[in-house]
């Protein structure tokens, strides 16, 4: 079984994130405002140009972070809590869960869990895969353990090599409204290089429209 939340290149083609019965979300949970989410990070330029502007203008966001990338910047993790932003889970290695065994799923979940809790202190309660494709093993982990497997509704494509600060801007808010879960990237490793500077370039245009629509940030 594998739920696939969107395509990247090579892949099969997106399919919508489903909800009910198999308890993978899309929207934020209150159905009001817009949830912003980052993932791929942290990452040591991409991240703090982004908090820095989300401090700015005074708008929460979620982290979805990588372990490897943890690893790295444990000291960024920190930050992002600290600053006052939720962190979720992504992964350890940020690979497509449909190339790897149950085994190597659990324990890829494992080892991130771990050291997002070593670096925090915090235990995360929500989860994202990797390119947003689940499968059945990740999806029973993640229900086993009581968090909420939160994908999204609309994105920037900002991971792409043609993007730009506008297109960024324009997709990632076209047609959002109440209970929107936004997806972007404060980070380039898994991505075309200097990605994240077209992302953080594209950040303020994004919290202006979806100001201008009157929908508050609120968490997912």
């Amino acid at each position: 079984m594998a739920i696939v939340g969107y395509m990247l290149p090579g892949l099969a083609a997106a399919v919508p994130a489903l909800r009910g019965p198999l308890g993978v979300e899309d929207r934020t949970a209150s159905g009001l405002g817009y949830a912003l989410t980052f993932d791929d990070g942290p990452h040591a330029q991409g991240t703090p140009a982004v908090l820095e502007l989300l401090a700015g203008a005074g708008v929460a966001a979620t982290f979805f972070l990588v372990g490897e990338q943890v690893q790295r910047n444990p000291s960024l993790a920190r930050e992002i809590v600290s600053a006052g932003h939720l962190v979720g889970l992504h992964c350890h290695r940020h690979r497509n869960l449909l190339r790897l065994t149950p085994r190597q799923v659990r324990a890829d979940i494992d080892r991130a869990a771990a050291v997002i809790e070593d670096a925090t202190g915090l235990t995360p309660a929500l989860y994202r895969p990797p390119y947003g494709v689940l499968n059945a093993s990740a999806l029973r982990l993640a229900n086993a353990r009581g968090w909420r497997t939160l994908l999204w509704s609309h994105w920037g494509r900002d991971w792409e090599r043609r993007a730009t600060p506008e297109s960024i801007a324009a997709l990632v808010t076209a047609g959002a409204d109440e209970g929107a879960v936004l997806l972007l990237h404060d980070a380039d490793d898994y991505s075309a290089p200097g990605s994240w500077r077209r992302t953080a370039a594209a950040l303020p245009q994004v919290l202006a429209t979806l100001a201008d629509r009157g929908l508050p940030p609120v968490a997912p």
